[in-house]
């Protein structure tokens, strides 16, 4: 099989490429993203505690590795596996942006598909997974579409549990002061690994889908 490069696609580094995934720490910045499918998996809970959220990862990077090893031998192309993301969610929005009471967070871990790279592709992903060693939660893995379109997003640096004050300058300062309102899920973008970067140098891009103020 010939390399990626030999056909003259060069191994792609999504987060580097895409607009998306830029973001200035300190700032707030207007992005108008397209629609993209992700891997993606649900559950509910603190991701520090429950088994659920360990369990989810545990399906999802497995089918993102075999993905990319399909495409670079079935399509000749080959891609960095990209960042692992997030949607968080609660009831009462209060408990994740500032009561930070992780037991009734709602979310959706994933990892972006590149454009290339069809359905069919998905499923011999699963099923390698699924004949080498099946995890858990292998079965909840699914292909979601987010059109999220116009978005206000930032990188914080540090560790997760003091993103409440950024989060609060993004949806009740900046946002409303560009005519905006929130119109989607919180979403996340781990551009550092949280198994091996401490949780002060972790950088995190973290992104609030708006609409117009009507």
């Amino acid at each position: 099989m010939a390399s990626p490069e030999q056909h003259g696609h060069p191994k792609a580094d999504l987060a580097k490429s895409l607009d998306g995934y830029r973001a200035r720490r300190g700032g707030f910045r207007i992005v108008d993203l397209p629609d993209q499918r992700y891997l993606a998996i649900d559950g509910h809970g603190d991701p520090n505690t429950a088994a659920e959220y360990a369990d989810a990862l545990a399906a999802l990077y497995p089918v993102a590795y075999a993905l990319k090893f399909a495409s670079r031998r079935e399509l000749g192309r080959d891609h960095v596996v990209p960042p692992l993301e997030g949607l968080w969610w609660a009831d009462d929005m209060d408990a994740f942006t500032t009561a930070r009471d992780k037991s009734r967070w709602d979310w959706t871990m994933m990892i972006l598909i590149p454009e290339w790279i069809g359905e069919d592709l998905v499923d011999a992903a699963v099923a390698q997974v699924r004949a080498k060693n099946s995890p858990s939660r292998l079965d909840d893995v699914r292909i979601l579409a987010l059109g999220e379109g116009r978005c206000v997003q930032t990188l914080h640096v540090g560790s997760f549990d003091d993103e409440a004050p950024v989060l609060d300058r993004m949806h009740h300062d900046f946002i409303p002061a560009q005519g905006l309102r929130l119109a989607g899920t919180h979403h996340e973008i781990y551009l550092s690994d949280a198994r091996r970067v401490p949780p002060e140098r972790r950088r995190t891009i973290l992104r609030q889908p708006v609409a117009d103020v009507r």
